[in-house]
């Protein structure tokens, strides 16, 4: 799980890089302003990268699928791409949880006793 939902929050590091550029040409928003945001928004994608096997990390993760959606009252075009990557989220953790399940289920059965390994 933990690689596919990294790889979510690496494309929205840069996702929310570019649609800074945009918004500091489409709103009267200083500049301060939106690299503040925008850093912020950065920052925490990859500091979620290192967070996902801790409790609450895929939580934050969801906080952040929100914050882009509502990204999309400052540049309209991130309300779509705000739901891509929370679809793409949603199926990171989804099917990451059933391959980590598939694998901890691939690893007993080759250290079940008897067997050969």
């Amino acid at each position: 799980m933990r690689t596919l939902c990294a790889s979510t929050l690496i494309g929205e590091f840069f996702v929310i890089g570019f649609a800074g550029l945009v918004a500091m040409q489409m709103t009267e928003l200083s500049a301060a302003t939106v690299w503040t945001v925008s850093g912020i928004a950065m920052l925490l994608s990859l500091l979620l990268c290192g967070m996902l096997s801790r409790p609450g990390g895929v939580q934050l993760g969801w906080v952040l699928q929100i914050a882009l959606i509502a990204s999309g009252f400052v540049v309209p075009t991130m309300f779509f791409l705000g739901v891509v990557f929370a679809a793409l989220w949603w199926a990171s953790v989804h099917y990451g949880r059933k391959i980590d399940e598939a694998k901890a289920r691939w690893a007993a059965q080759s250290e079940a006793p008897g067997e050969p390994a």
